[in-house]
């Protein structure tokens, strides 16, 4: 799942983890380990702070490890079977390359000219200081810029221009807006011993002994594996033979729009071309937007885990968040890991990231109005995304840390906005991006603030390889994206590329469609009085509600544990990555999941400790490797491998791209 560029609901494949019962509240009191047991099994408590950390190493390698990963996910992002290509890869890769810098490099002080500033070439042995860091700088080269997307849909979907300056200040505003609400949060998200971030236990253990399902806690894979039978199984199949919405006129698994006769949705007949706005008049003379019906039901589940988050939160984290919030005022909180981090380092000062927030939020203004208003989105709407930001990162933050999932605000900041400013579709995606990215961001930032807690890294230190990082790879992937689309004729457009031609962007037409849902028709006409999908907004209620039913039941029957694990928020969004992701991207995740982290877990503890994460990481980057080395040898010599049923784009299902209803006539499919 790691591999798709994700639209609906925005999950990013991490996990939920062995939270401790909401009963064993911890004391303002330090304590003397994790009260993690996979944190204990993993992170040791030992630091040297004579390790040097900003070394010639760190910046050589880290750059480029950088830059490279972010030229490579861009690249590999349009692409029919996109591959995402982690951290990891770089985090093996230049373990080899800076012990041998370290063996053959010169130890004498270069001088920097005009300066009183020198370095070493080699300052002694490789660290693991060191190799944190620069694993940093990869971070920030594979993480997507979903700004990207904007620019994709605009001159490839949409066919229009946008200013290079615009379209650059829109990727590096996006992408650093999150470190204000970094941080503002620290002190609840990387203090404290109860937020433990799984997905980091991956690099810990590699880093010690050098997206996955081996990542993900057991009953996590429980969770999202009840979900996606549920939904997927029960619910859709159940309203697509009753043909909710009249499920049957259109595929049962499709992110395109369609018009009431099951055609696809013609929006140049409701668009006005010079004002890029939408025409009431046309639309009424038109057709009503139509989606197929696991879309229909995505949004809905999205709209119902919004909610089911904070509710969640509130229930479950609500007595550990207000102790922490007491504690952080007092200094007072924390365990082994937290003590030795306040002894040995200073703390980033506060006003640094105040000011790179006011700076930001001045460019991204800049961005909005300036250039002609080409974004269509007005200052207001900047600083209204930010608020929303701000406002979900702590409980988002929360579940994230603790469960290693991450609801999106994708759908909640495309509704806001879609209702306040109608007709806009780049208005609206400006205004999800705006809100949604700076909150992702932000959580990123912070899990990498606790990678460097758990490794003892300097939080000076992180900062600033964070803070160049994002600026090359956004850099990077802007570049890339710019090339691609300039470039390759045709791009994005299936029918028209020449046969086997795999720049298909399979993500960017998921965020097209949705700025069509959103952005130009509006989600007072989709989900609103007017719309097919008003009933939709009924999952609000239930996800505020659901969590609250498990929530009384852990209550009344303590002596069930598992009642506990039960988690909501997770069980809903189990199917948010479709599509474009398919059901074959789940079953693998959860067979590995389900045997390492139960019966592996169970039966063989000490292996697990030892051997999972850097299983996990290894998977990682033997596909990330693989991929690379088919495409280069193989792919860009049009060796595309046997011609097989298995590596066709169709999923060999009728009903992912044929209606059933009577009578609908639909390109390829028969007439019934």
């Amino acid at each position: 799942m790691e591999t798709m560029e994700l639209e609906t609901n925005e999950i990013h494949a991490t996990n939920q983890a062995m939270i401790p019962e909401p009963a064993c509240v911890f004391s303002a009191e330090e304590v003397n380990d994790s009260p993690i047991e996979q944190v204990r099994l993993t992170v040791p408590i030992t630091d040297d702070r004579t390790l040097p950390c900003l070394t010639f190493r760190t910046w050589f390698l880290g750059v480029i490890s950088c830059a490279l990963l972010a030229f490579l996910n861009q690249f590999f992002v349009y692409r029919q079977n996109p591959i995402f290509i982690s951290s990891v890869a770089a985090q093996i890769v230049v373990l080899p390359i800076g012990k041998l810098m370290a063996a053959y490099l010169p130890k004498k002080l270069i001088r920097v000219p005009g300066t009183k500033w020198s370095f070493s070439l080699n300052p002694g042995p490789f660290n693991l200081k060191e190799h944190v860091l620069i694993t940093i700088f990869a971070n920030s080269g594979s993480n997507p810029v979903y700004a990207v997307n904007i620019l994709t849909i605009v001159k490839a979907f949409y066919y229009r221009d946008i200013h290079p300056m615009a379209a650059m200040l829109l990727t590096q505003t996006t992408q650093m807006l999150g470190y204000g609400w970094a941080g503002v949060f620290r002190k609840f998200l990387v203090d404290s011993p109860y937020m433990w971030w799984p997905a980091n236990l991956v690099q810990v253990s590699l880093f010690r002994f050098l997206g996955s399902p081996l990542a993900t806690p057991g009953f996590a894979v429980m969770n999202l594996l009840a979900g996606f039978v549920i939904i997927l199984y029960i619910i859709i199949p159940v309203a697509y033979w009753t043909d909710a919405y009249g499920a049957k006129r259109f595929p049962i698994y499709s992110s395109h729009v369609f018009n009431s006769t099951g055609q696809p949705y013609d929006i140049s007949k409701i668009m006005n071309q010079t004002t890029f706005s939408f025409i009431e008049e046309a639309y009424n003379g038109y057709s009503k937007v139509n989606l197929s019906i696991l879309f229909v039901y995505t949004y809905g589940l999205s709209f119902a885990v919004l909610a089911a988050t904070l509710s969640h939160v509130a229930l479950f984290h609500g007595r550990i968040i207000s102790q922490q919030a007491k504690a952080a005022f007092t200094d007072k909180f924390g365990d082994v890991h937290t003590r030795i981090m306040k002894k040995n380092y200073d703390v980033v000062p506060q006003w640094w990231f105040h000011i790179i927030l006011i700076v930001i939020v001045g460019l991204a203004m800049l961005a909005c109005e300036g250039f002609g208003g080409q974004l269509q989105l007005p200052y207001w709407g900047v600083l209204l995304a930010v608020s929303l930001a701000f406002f979900f990162t702590l409980p988002i933050g929360v579940i994230q840390a603790t469960t290693n999932q991450q609801p999106g605000l994708n759908v909640i900041t495309e509704l806001i906005i879609g209702y306040m400013y109608p007709g806009k579709p780049l208005a609206n995606v400006a205004f999800k991006t705006y809100g949604y990215i700076s909150m992702s961001q932000a959580i990123m930032f912070i899990s990498d603030f606790k990678l460097g807690h758990y490794m003892k890294v300097p939080p000076k230190s992180m900062f600033i390889v964070q803070l160049v990082g994002t600026i090359i790879a956004s850099s990077t992937y802007f570049g890339t994206a710019w090339w691609l689309l300039t470039s390759i004729d045709f791009i994005c457009h299936p029918e028209k590329l020449p046969e086997g031609s795999p720049w298909t962007c399979p993500g960017d037409d998921v965020f097209y469609n949705a700025s069509i849902i959103w952005g130009l028709v509006g989600p007072l006409r989709m989900f609103g009085r007017l719309g097919l999908y008003y009933n939709m907004n009924y999952f609000f209620l239930f996800g505020l509600l659901a969590p609250v039913v498990v929530w009384i039941f852990s209550r009344l029957f303590p002596e069930q544990k598992w009642i506990k694990l039960i988690n909501i928020p997770v069980i809903l969004s189990a199917t948010g990555a479709m599509p474009p992701a398919r059901a074959v991207n789940y079953t693998s995740w959860f067979t590995v999941g389900i045997f390492f982290n139960f019966f592996v877990y169970k039966r063989y503890k000490k292996w697990w400790a030892r051997h999972n994460y850097i299983l996990s990481a290894g998977l990682d980057a033997g596909v990330a490797f693989l991929a690379i080395l088919c495409y280069f040898t193989l792919q860009l010599k049009d060796i595309n491998g046997p011609a097989w049923w298995g590596l066709e784009l169709d999923d060999h299902c009728p009903l992912a791209t044929c209606p059933t209803a009577p009578g609908i006539v639909a390109d390829g499919c028969p007439v019934l």
